[in-house]
Protein backbone atom coordinates (compact mmCIF):
# COMPACT_ATOMS: atom_id res chain seq x y z
CA UNK A 1 0.00 0.00 0.00
CA UNK A 2 1.65 3.72 -1.13
CA UNK A 3 1.55 5.99 1.04
CA UNK A 4 -1.50 7.77 -0.83
CA UNK A 5 -3.74 5.64 -0.30
CA UNK A 6 -2.62 5.25 3.50
CA UNK A 7 -3.56 9.03 3.82
CA UNK A 8 -6.88 8.40 2.26
CA UNK A 9 -8.03 5.67 4.83
CA UNK A 10 -6.50 7.76 7.40
CA UNK A 11 -8.52 10.60 6.53
CA UNK A 12 -11.50 8.87 5.74
CA UNK A 13 -11.51 7.57 9.51
CA UNK A 14 -10.58 10.36 10.72
CA UNK A 15 -13.79 11.88 9.13
CA UNK A 16 -15.98 8.96 10.34
CA UNK A 17 -14.97 8.62 13.61
CA UNK A 18 -15.23 12.75 14.36
CA UNK A 19 -18.79 12.46 13.79
CA UNK A 20 -19.18 8.78 15.40
CA UNK A 21 -20.40 9.05 19.22
CA UNK A 22 -19.01 5.54 20.04
CA UNK A 23 -17.17 2.69 18.92
CA UNK A 24 -15.65 -1.01 19.69
CA UNK A 25 -12.84 -2.55 19.54
CA UNK A 26 -12.74 -6.37 18.86
CA UNK A 27 -9.80 -9.13 18.22
CA UNK A 28 -11.61 -11.20 15.27
CA UNK A 29 -8.53 -13.78 14.69
CA UNK A 30 -10.33 -16.93 13.71
CA UNK A 31 -13.32 -15.48 11.91
CA UNK A 32 -13.60 -16.78 8.65
CA UNK A 33 -15.23 -14.82 5.60
CA UNK A 34 -18.54 -16.01 6.41
CA UNK A 35 -19.10 -15.09 9.93
CA UNK A 36 -17.32 -11.53 8.88
CA UNK A 37 -20.11 -11.18 6.70
CA UNK A 38 -22.56 -12.24 9.09
CA UNK A 39 -20.99 -9.33 11.59
CA UNK A 40 -20.72 -6.92 8.87
CA UNK A 41 -24.74 -7.36 7.71
CA UNK A 42 -25.81 -7.37 11.33
CA UNK A 43 -23.76 -4.14 12.59
CA UNK A 44 -24.77 -2.57 8.78
CA UNK A 45 -28.27 -3.83 10.12
CA UNK A 46 -28.13 -1.27 13.32
CA UNK A 47 -26.77 1.30 11.29
CA UNK A 48 -22.79 1.07 12.08
CA UNK A 49 -20.13 0.45 10.54
CA UNK A 50 -16.96 -1.81 10.72
CA UNK A 51 -13.52 -1.68 10.05
CA UNK A 52 -10.56 -3.62 9.88
CA UNK A 53 -7.26 -1.37 9.45
CA UNK A 54 -3.76 -1.79 10.33
CA UNK A 55 -2.77 -0.10 13.81
CA UNK A 56 -0.62 2.46 12.93
CA UNK A 57 -3.60 4.17 10.43
CA UNK A 58 -5.61 3.37 13.04
CA UNK A 59 -3.71 5.21 15.58
CA UNK A 60 -3.19 8.38 12.85
CA UNK A 61 -7.24 8.26 12.22
CA UNK A 62 -7.83 8.58 15.83
CA UNK A 63 -6.07 11.88 16.72
CA UNK A 64 -7.95 14.44 17.60
CA UNK A 65 -11.52 12.33 17.85
CA UNK A 66 -13.16 10.64 20.82
CA UNK A 67 -11.58 7.51 19.48
CA UNK A 68 -8.37 8.42 21.27
CA UNK A 69 -9.19 6.72 24.18
CA UNK A 70 -9.43 3.35 22.69
CA UNK A 71 -5.15 3.68 21.78
CA UNK A 72 -4.52 1.41 24.12
CA UNK A 73 -7.11 -1.67 22.01
CA UNK A 74 -5.24 -1.09 18.85
CA UNK A 75 -2.52 -4.05 19.39
CA UNK A 76 -2.87 -7.46 16.95
CA UNK A 77 -5.77 -8.15 14.38
CA UNK A 78 -8.36 -5.68 15.80
CA UNK A 79 -11.84 -5.27 14.07
CA UNK A 80 -13.61 -1.57 14.84
CA UNK A 81 -17.46 -0.84 14.81
CA UNK A 82 -18.28 2.69 14.97
CA UNK A 83 -21.46 5.22 14.52
CA UNK A 84 -23.94 6.58 16.48
CA UNK A 85 -26.11 3.83 18.52
CA UNK A 86 -23.90 2.84 20.97
CA UNK A 87 -26.81 0.29 22.30
CA UNK A 88 -27.51 -1.47 19.24
CA UNK A 89 -24.21 -1.27 18.13
CA UNK A 90 -23.54 -3.49 21.41
CA UNK A 91 -25.98 -5.41 21.38
CA UNK A 92 -25.25 -6.98 17.99
CA UNK A 93 -21.55 -7.38 18.45
CA UNK A 94 -22.23 -9.39 21.93
CA UNK A 95 -24.87 -11.52 20.51
CA UNK A 96 -22.63 -12.27 17.52
CA UNK A 97 -19.78 -12.57 20.59
CA UNK A 98 -22.18 -15.24 21.75
CA UNK A 99 -22.16 -17.30 18.98
CA UNK A 100 -18.92 -17.40 17.99
CA UNK A 101 -16.51 -17.69 20.63
CA UNK A 102 -13.87 -16.27 18.21
CA UNK A 103 -14.91 -12.73 18.63
CA UNK A 104 -13.62 -11.23 21.66
CA UNK A 105 -14.72 -7.72 22.90
CA UNK A 106 -11.69 -5.33 23.74
CA UNK A 107 -13.18 -2.25 24.73
CA UNK A 108 -14.54 0.95 23.07
CA UNK A 109 -15.56 4.07 23.20
CA UNK A 110 -18.10 6.03 24.35
CA UNK A 111 -19.02 9.81 23.84
CA UNK A 112 -15.26 10.23 24.25
CA UNK A 113 -14.22 8.11 27.29
CA UNK A 114 -12.88 4.49 27.41
CA UNK A 115 -15.29 1.81 28.34
CA UNK A 116 -13.84 -1.73 28.89
CA UNK A 117 -15.62 -5.22 27.93
CA UNK A 118 -17.96 -4.95 30.71
CA UNK A 119 -19.28 -1.65 30.01
CA UNK A 120 -20.14 -2.83 26.55
CA UNK A 121 -22.09 -6.01 27.63
CA UNK A 122 -23.73 -3.44 30.35
CA UNK A 123 -24.68 -1.34 27.07
CA UNK A 124 -25.75 -4.36 25.46
CA UNK A 125 -28.43 -5.07 28.18
CA UNK A 126 -29.96 -1.38 27.68
CA UNK A 127 -32.83 -1.46 25.59
CA UNK A 128 -32.65 -0.21 22.47
CA UNK A 129 -33.10 3.85 21.47
CA UNK A 130 -36.70 3.33 19.38
CA UNK A 131 -37.79 1.03 22.88
CA UNK A 132 -36.76 3.77 25.38
CA UNK A 133 -38.88 6.03 22.67
CA UNK A 134 -41.85 3.68 22.76
CA UNK A 135 -41.85 3.71 26.59
CA UNK A 136 -41.55 7.03 27.02
CA UNK A 137 -44.56 7.80 24.14
CA UNK A 138 -46.52 5.57 25.96
CA UNK A 139 -46.04 7.78 29.27
CA UNK A 140 -46.53 10.63 28.07
CA UNK A 141 -49.63 9.87 26.38
CA UNK A 142 -50.74 8.04 29.76
CA UNK A 143 -52.55 11.15 31.44
CA UNK A 144 -53.55 12.49 27.87
CA UNK A 145 -55.61 9.35 27.20
CA UNK A 146 -57.04 8.56 31.32
CA UNK A 147 -58.57 12.11 30.69
CA UNK A 148 -60.05 11.48 27.51
CA UNK A 149 -61.42 8.62 29.05
CA UNK A 150 -63.27 10.42 31.84
CA UNK A 151 -64.28 13.46 29.72
CA UNK A 152 -65.92 10.22 27.34
CA UNK A 153 -67.81 8.23 30.32
CA UNK A 154 -70.21 11.55 31.15
CA UNK A 155 -71.95 11.36 27.96
CA UNK A 156 -71.49 7.16 28.39
CA UNK A 157 -72.97 7.47 31.85
CA UNK A 158 -76.07 9.97 30.65
CA UNK A 159 -76.68 7.52 28.27
CA UNK A 160 -77.01 4.59 29.73
CA UNK A 161 -79.12 6.88 32.36
CA UNK A 162 -81.53 7.31 29.89
CA UNK A 163 -81.64 3.81 28.17
CA UNK A 164 -82.75 2.45 31.96
CA UNK A 165 -85.14 5.10 31.97
CA UNK A 166 -86.26 3.54 28.63
CA UNK A 167 -86.34 -0.25 29.33
CA UNK A 168 -87.96 0.48 33.08
CA UNK A 169 -90.85 2.64 31.16
CA UNK A 170 -91.34 -0.23 28.24
CA UNK A 171 -91.65 -2.61 31.42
Amino acid sequence: MNRDNKQTIVDELHAAWSESSSGIVAQYSGLNVVAMGDLRGRLHAAGVSLRIVKNTLARRAAQDTGFTAAEEHFTGPVAIAYGNDPVGMAKAISDFAKENEALVIRGGVLDGKAIDAAGIKALASLPSRDELLAKMLGSMQAPISGFVRTLNEIPASFVRTLAAIRDQKEA
